[in-house]
Order: C-alpha cells, then structure tokens, then sequence
C-alpha cells in the first residue's frame, strides 16, 4: 500500500495543474472582445490629471491576452495603447506600449480577479524604470487598467492612469 501512495499524490498533483491550467484559459477568454470607456491620465506624476476615452479591442487564448486599442484626451491628443501577456500558470510576463519612452517589460502574477505587473520602463519615468499596472477584471463585462508609480519627490504612490472599460 505505501508504494501505491506516490502514484495517487501524483496523480492529484497532476489533475490541480490542468484544473489551474483550465481556470487560467477561463479567466484569460474572459477578456474577449471589444471595450470602451473613459478614465483618467497623468504623464507624470506631477502632471495634471487629463480625462480620457477609450477603446480596445482585446484577443484571449488560453495562455496570452492581447490588448490593442486608442484613448483620446483634450481633443486633439490620441495615444496608442496596448499591451501583450503571456501566461505561464498564474505567472505572466510581456510588454507594453504606451509610455513615450518606448516598449516597456512586464511580469507579474495573478491573484484573483487581478492580473498585477511590475513594469520596467525602457527609460527614466519619474525618476526611476519601475511601477505596477493592473489589469482587473471588473463584473462580467469589465475590465479596469490602472498604472501606480511613485513621486520622487515625496515618496508617495500616485496613480498616473485609471481607465474603466466596459464590454460593447
């Protein structure tokens, strides 16, 4: 009977990894679709706050989620926006572009309804090449994009970006 309890441990072991693996898929398809929404910009963190609109589209496979999309500010300002995860697991790693400074790398790992990535500028924002996105699934139909850095010179944690999108 003991040699027979390694092959059931790692028979359990193996069917939690597809399990995970499948409701890593479920929550990455999730964000199928086409998005729009409004929210708020900060260049940087002593800029003032610029009011957006948006939209994305977002394609979902069972191990990536891709975001392409365009927000719009003061009229006459548009920005393109997107991003490309990989996931690995609850694991996930990509790039981001966005920022006027070029391409930036992403990793992270998901909790919950919350995808949360460490970003490394490709140059200086803030003083520093560092700050954390989130990308939150918000209801069934929603998704909210959120960019944290901090204030150089206080030291405080600023939200230089919140975009709010809901499914159309």
């Amino acid at each position: 009977m003991k040699s027979f309890a390694p092959f059931v441990l790692a028979g359990c072991l193996t069917a939690a990894a597809g399990a995970a693996h499948a409701d890593e898929a479920d929550f990455l398809r999730s964000f199928q679709g086409s998005f729009t929404g409004k929210g708020t910009v900060k260049v940087t963190t002593e800029a003032p706050t610029v009011n957006v609109s948006c939209r994305f589209s977002s394609d979902a496979t069972s191990n990536s989620l891709s975001l392409d999309g365009t927000c719009r500010g003061l009229v006459v300002v548009t920005r393109a926006i997107s991003a490309d995860l990989k996931s690995s697991g609850t694991k996930y790693t990509g790039t981001y572009v966005g920022s006027r400074t070029g391409p930036a790398q992403l990793s992270g790992r998901r909790s919950g309804n919350a995808i949360n990535l460490g970003i490394r500028w490709a140059k200086e924002v803030n003083g520093d090449r560092t700050a954390q996105m989130t990308v939150e699934k918000n209801g069934e139909d929603g998704m909210r994009l959120t960019v944290i850095d901090v204030d150089p010179k206080t030291g405080e944690r600023v939200m230089t970006s919140r975009i709010d999108l809901r499914r159309t």
